[in-house]
């Protein structure tokens, strides 16, 4: 009986597939560490015989070429991919059998990048599938201006083309399996369903229901930023990666570390915000492992900047360093696991306040604070409270200049990216408190909100 094993990467809001009969088995589209598709297969008793990507990826390094070499699987990338390894050039209509019973067919689905595929999966027994990759994902499309501004519009409207394509040549019952839209920047918006069909974005699909001209205002207007680690992400997918090390960083001691925070090297604190601001090794970063922890540290950190990691246990050394890879960063140069006293040394630990939205408004009362909002720019746009300085949490390092002098309570929409850029503030000698709370307690709180169209 054939199954489909979604294997999610939630910190980054994608998704691999891994598809078997029984006994032979392909991939889409899979994360840079393979061992989980591995293992997985192994379990089964399944022989990966096939890899398919839909695109050159913008968000993540491809497990793809590795998980090939290490099958003796068929790797499967467009044949109009400009790629320096051998793989099989596949195109537009071309069928691959897989094993006995599983046919899969590519469609040339453009728009989130211009070579995008889709495949289309027929099988005996049981409903067709369509792995669509960042083409058509549940309630949204992929984004059209990953590959730069001077391709948007002609992107978005190939994209809104071939959402149509699928939705005319796949039946109604045909499940949908996308690679982004689960939290992903690589989707246009975000839907909390975790499946559908053809006919299901037939009804409610904006890129479905209405037409072109409204979907690519809708679409066009929606876009924020995006991490910029993503512009190294095409590069190293088309040179063909190899397969991660995930052999443990060497230890450090107090004395490497504070070596490493003076010659400007990135050492980067895993613990919860709770647990960071209440005592610290100065001058660390917080980039807590409970959070987008790979996302926002690939966002921020200028690329190839020596990195170490500090973790309560060698467990979560090696899980974020699992993440780390996902995105290119192949190199952490050292770790130290157990608690900031031992990680600081003789060295005084650095700590900064806690509060709410209402401890905020109270304060306003008394004395004059600097309020610093460190959301993206659609949040601000939305609404924002009165007097607050605007500088996204991806601009601070470069922008710190033009924090006023002065306390700052730092804020952002739930508190994560509010204790990233406390950290980067307390690095910078600033008196800071990170407000730990929900933005739409603001108000409620009676701090007034304004908006950027006011």
């Amino acid at each position: 009986m054939l199954e489909i094993i979604a294997i999610d990467t939630p910190t980054l809001g994608d998704r691999s597939y891994l598809v078997g009969d029984g006994t032979t088995a392909f991939v889409v589209d899979p994360q840079r560490d393979i061992d989980r598709v591995l293992d997985l297969a192994r379990e089964r008793g399944w022989r990966v015989t096939d890899v398919f990507e839909t695109h050159i990826h913008n968000d993540y390094v491809t497990g793809g070429l590795a998980l090939a070499r290490a099958t003796g699987a068929v790797y499967h990338v467009n044949a109009a991919d400009p790629v320096s390894f051998e793989r099989n050039p596949i195109g537009d209509g071309d069928v691959v059998e897989v094993g006995t019973s599983m046919r899969v067919r590519a469609l040339a689905t453009p728009g989130h990048t211009f070579t995008h595929l889709s495949y289309a999966l027929e099988a005996s027994g049981r409903a067709p599938a369509v792995f669509t990759g960042g083409a058509l994902l549940h309630g949204s499309t992929g984004r059209p201006d990953l590959l730069g501004p001077a391709h948007t519009g002609e992107l978005v409207k190939r994209q809104y083309a071939s959402a149509h394509r699928l939705a005319e040549v796949l039946p109604d019952n045909t499940e949908i399996y996308p690679t982004h839209g689960f939290g992903s920047f690589c989707s246009a918006s975000q839907s909390e369903a975790g499946q559908s069909t053809i006919g299901h974005e037939k009804q409610t699909n904006p890129v479905l229901t209405g037409d072109e001209q409204a979907y690519v205002e809708e679409l066009l207007a929606g876009l924020d930023a995006y991490p910029a680690y993503y512009a190294h992400m095409s590069p190293a997918n088309t040179a063909g990666p190899e397969a991660p090390d995930l052999t443990l960083p060497g230890p450090a001691d107090a004395a490497e570390l504070r070596t490493r925070i003076a010659s400007g090297e990135w050492v980067v604190d895993l613990r919860s915000r709770v647990a960071f601001a209440a005592g610290h090794v100065a001058g660390t970063l917080n980039f807590g492992a409970d959070g987008s922890f790979a996302t926002y540290l690939g966002w921020l950190i200028p690329w190839g900047t020596p990195l170490s990691l500090l973790g309560e246990t060698r467990e979560q050394i090696a899980e974020a360093q699992r993440e780390l890879i996902r995105i290119g960063i192949d190199r952490v140069e050292s770790a130290a696991t157990g608690t900031p006293v031992a990680w600081a040394g003789d060295a005084p630990l650095g700590s900064f306040p806690r509060a709410d939205f209402g401890e905020l408004a109270l304060v306003r009362h008394h004395r004059p604070v600097v309020v610093l909002d460190v959301r993206r720019n659609q949040e601000w746009a939305q609404d924002h409270i009165d007097g607050a300085r605007h500088i996204p949490v991806h601009e601070l390092l470069g922008r710190l200049g033009e924090v006023p002098q002065g306390e700052v309570w730092v804020h952002c929409q739930a508190g994560y990216r509010a204790s990233i850029a406390a950290s980067v503030l307390a690095a910078d000698g600033r008196a800071v408190v990170a407000v730990d709370d929900e933005f739409d307690r603001a108000a409620r709180a009676g701090l007034p909100l304004a908006s950027s169209s006011a």
